[in-house]
């Protein structure tokens, strides 16, 4: 019997050292669902640039002389982020956020403005005081395509010295902004007379 005991002991060692290995086994921490999920919204990299086709005619006298605020913005999908300086137009931009009901009525329209427009202007959003989930939630269950940038700290706003939701700024090709409009959420047929007032572009049906 002595000589039994003796021999089970190494085996307790064995049983107790393997089940400390195991409770020494760091948790996995929890994710952010959206972060695993590819985002919905178009890259960044072309804003730069001007749409293919693009013009812009309006006399010179035709505007109040303001420009977008020298701010740099991330954008959704990373990547550098972007000079608002350096965007070109002619260019509708879209400031919103999850949370404000006005922002999500008219979100659709401006993904359909941005398919009906495209190679005339672009849409951009900036999506402000938000969460990057929330973000990516309504732009999935929207089908939101067009290019977005974050503001969290509302920096554009502040420096166009206007703080409603939703806003919406209309950028001509010569860098000048020809209209902010606070108006309230926008339906296609204001956006399409909305861009032909004040970007003198006509976008079809």
């Amino acid at each position: 019997m002595r000589r039994l005991a003796l021999l089970t002991v190494p085996l307790l060692l064995v049983a107790t050292a393997a089940c400390t290995a195991e409770s020494e086994t760091p948790t996995p921490t929890r994710q952010d669902p959206a972060a695993s999920r590819p985002s919905p919204f178009a890259d960044c990299a072309a804003l730069t640039s001007a749409p293919d086709g693009s013009a812009d005619d309006r006399p010179a006298g035709d505007t109040d002389g303001s420009r977008l605020p020298e701010l740099s913005l991330t954008c959704f999908t990373g990547g550098a982020p972007v000079a608002l300086r350096e965007v070109r137009g002619p260019a509708v931009i879209n400031i919103w956020a999850s949370w404000c009901p006005p922002c999500r009525k008219e979100l659709p329209a401006f993904q359909r403005l941005s398919e009906r427009a495209e190679g005339q202007l672009r849409v951009i959003g900036v999506n402000t005081q938000d969460s990057r989930s929330a973000a990516q939630s309504i732009g999935e269950d929207f089908g939101v395509r067009f290019p977005m940038l974050v503001d969290q700290g509302q920096a554009m706003q502040r420096a166009l010295r206007r703080n409603a939701f939703p806003m919406t700024v209309f950028l001509a090709a010569d860098g000048q902004i020809r209209h902010i409009d606070t108006s309230g959420a926008l339906d296609d047929a204001q956006l399409t007379e909305l861009v032909e007032q004040h970007l003198d572009i006509t976008v079809g049906a």
